[in-house]
């Protein structure tokens, strides 16, 4: 685990990633380590701590004096819940499901295997965490890229159904109706794990921070001078560059994106995001999408399946749940606002189209 801390004052340089958190240039107050029991950490103070973890580097930032306290307790959950639902290490509760074909849940896998139902059932099927199998064969899950033939994934979307899985909330109990079928809570497991991480933060008397965990950035409260957060999202086609810019305050904004992973067979472009419905690359028109929400688990299941959706479909899904979330997508020349987040979103070089409400 890489493991560098600094602390730092109020500003702090940017996290450039899918999602950017911006307006972080340096100048103020910076802590002193020391050695006294008397030491005062001021509340524009803040301790920051960069790990690896669930495939991705995080980056964890918490205000005030117990904000070293809070980042490495939050990491202390992080590397737990990365142990737990890692699809590849033997000891995890994942994988032993996986291989045993069902089990006996603990409860936080419990509760992301129902979070996960919720969604499934929501999206039609396009949030499916059954979906792992497929993955396999286009070796997204361990790099060794291929292009499945058209008969290996008819077989393999027949096991890709989260309605061929039986789970006993009572019991915590739950096993696969069929051989070959495995899971994988990748799509639902950083925006969870970021909400969890606002939890300890507040646990511990924190009122300002954040976490980025690749493309997802999770806010707590506003900065310490009581502005809005300002989160830049990436511009697919420029790695430099973002779309816009939103302003924020206690909630998750998470980015999807082709462009993430993918590889090239024969001059074509093969990306991760795969649609339950074919078995291949959705092919929406969509390049990303990016939810904000209070509810980072959310957010991050719902990033995905809107990307496959397609603008027209991810309005009208939109309009049945606007009270729970907003997104900004990208088609590759106009930007989507919802109009939750009109006065929320701007600095953008692209055509801003301001969705209503279908209602």
């Amino acid at each position: 685990m890489k493991d560098n801390w600094r602390k730092i004052a109020n500003k702090v340089c940017g996290i450039v990633l899918s999602v950017m958190v911006l307006g972080l240039s340096g100048c103020g107050k910076t802590a002193v380590a020391s050695t006294t029991s008397q030491e005062v950490v001021a509340e524009d103070v803040a301790y920051t701590q960069d790990i690896e973890a669930m495939d991705t580097v995080m980056s964890l930032t918490a205000y005030g004096p117990n904000g070293e306290a809070a980042v490495k307790a939050a990491i202390l959950e992080i590397e737990r819940l990365d142990a737990l639902l890692s699809t590849g290490d033997e000891q995890s509760e994942v994988y032993q499901i996986n291989h045993a074909g069902g089990g006996t849940l603990s409860d936080t896998t419990a509760e992301l295997l129902q979070r996960s139902i919720e969604l499934y059932e929501s999206t039609g099927g396009l949030f499916d965490i059954a979906i792992y199998p497929v993955m396999e064969a286009w070796g997204f899950t361990n790099q060794q890229y291929q292009v499945p033939d058209s008969e290996e994934l008819t077989q393999l979307l027949a096991l890709a159904d989260v309605s061929n899985l039986v789970y006993d909330s009572k019991t915590k109990e739950m096993f696969f109706t069929q051989n070959g079928m495995a899971i994988d809570f990748g799509g639902i497991a950083k925006g969870y794990t970021s909400a969890r991480i606002m939890e300890i933060y507040q646990e511990y008397g924190v009122t300002s921070g954040l976490v980025s965990l690749g493309g997802n950035v999770h806010v707590l409260g506003t900065k310490v001078d009581g502005s809005l957060w300002r989160v830049g999202v990436r511009n697919p086609s420029d790695e430099n560059g973002y779309l816009g810019v939103i302003s924020v305050e206690d909630c998750a904004v998470i980015t999807s994106g082709g462009y993430e992973r993918y590889f090239e067979e024969d001059g074509v472009t093969y990306h991760h995001i795969i649609d339950p419905r074919t078995g291949y690359p959705a092919d929406s028109g969509v390049t990303s999408v990016t939810i904000v929400s209070k509810d980072g688990a959310l957010a991050d299941g719902l990033s995905t399946a809107l990307y496959i959706m397609g603008v027209e479909e991810a309005i009208s899904y939109w309009s049945a749940h606007s009270e729970e979330f907003g997104f900004v997508i990208f088609d590759g020349e106009k930007v989507y606002v919802t109009e939750d987040l009109k006065d929320q979103f701007g600095e953008s070089d692209y055509e801003i189209e301001i969705v209503t409400c279908e209602k």
